[in-house]
């Protein structure tokens, strides 16, 4: 079936496509390097003609508070509107776990407002939670660095490889709607600053992790569970240690 991946040349959205050809779809990517611009719709009429299957992987160029926040509601308003006139059966988002939990940080509040627009339209859909990806796990380290030292809070923590985001997304988007949401996170659960502490020694970096209850992460201070599924949850197989040998990072 054709199935259109918005965000489809980025990290994710690039695996997705991949993935879903390799089993025999007509995976399109679109983004704005394709001629398809969903905060202005752009495109979009275009792309989905004959679509059954719509990813949203799609991420703002800004995480500032309201840039953030106006790109998610307008561009999934559009997107839904383009869904909802082409006959799109199954809409399916990437979002990430604790938006419901800590709605007062900027980023986990857009994307909660993605959700509830998502969840208030007429078409069938599939939410995916997930938790941080390996792949960001230096952009973190090098954002909470001052001078020789890394602050980290001692916070739940279990990202997860891109590889396995990607599966994860996939699967749902060619399984039948859940009308709801599923989490996914990593196989190893460690307190963020552990993780951090053991991800440099790995690294060969000379810089030191601290651990700092009050260090912020996207402007925050974190609760314990904050980061991590609050109950059941699907786990991906491949740890840091084995995604940082294959990755060559």
């Amino acid at each position: 079936m054709k199935i259109v991946v918005i965000g489809g040349t980025g990290m994710i959205g690039s695996k997705l496509v991949a993935k879903l050809g390799e089993h025999g779809h007509e995976a399109v990517a679109a983004a704005p390097n394709t001629g398809v611009d969903t905060l202005t719709g752009k495109g979009l009429d275009e792309v989905l003609t004959g679509a059954s299957v719509v990813i949203d992987v799609s991420n703002s160029p800004s995480f500032e508070d309201a840039a953030v926040l106006e790109f998610f509601e307008t561009s999934t308003r559009n997107l839904l509107a383009a869904e909802a006139k082409a006959g799109v059966r199954h809409h399916v988002v990437l979002s990430v776990v604790g938006t419901d939990r800590r709605p007062d940080i900027g980023y986990f509040r857009a994307k909660l407002a993605q959700e509830n627009l998502i969840k208030k339209s007429s078409i069938p859909f599939s939410i995916v939670h997930s938790t941080q990806f390996f792949e960001f796990t230096r952009r973190i380290a090098d954002g909470a660095t001052d001078g020789a030292s890394v602050a980290m809070p001692p916070v739940a923590f279990q990202p997860i490889a891109g590889d396995e985001v990607a599966k994860a997304v996939g699967r749902t988007a060619v399984g039948s709607p859940l009308n709801g949401t599923i989490e996914i996170a990593g196989p190893e659960r460690l307190q963020m600053d552990e993780f951090f502490r053991n991800a440099l020694d790995a690294w060969d970096d000379p810089r030191k992790v601290v651990t700092d209850t009050h260090a912020h992460y996207f402007g925050a201070e974190l609760n314990e569970p904050d980061l991590v599924p609050a109950g059941e949850a699907t786990l991906g197989e491949i740890t840091y240690a084995d995604w940082l040998k294959s990755s060559g990072e």
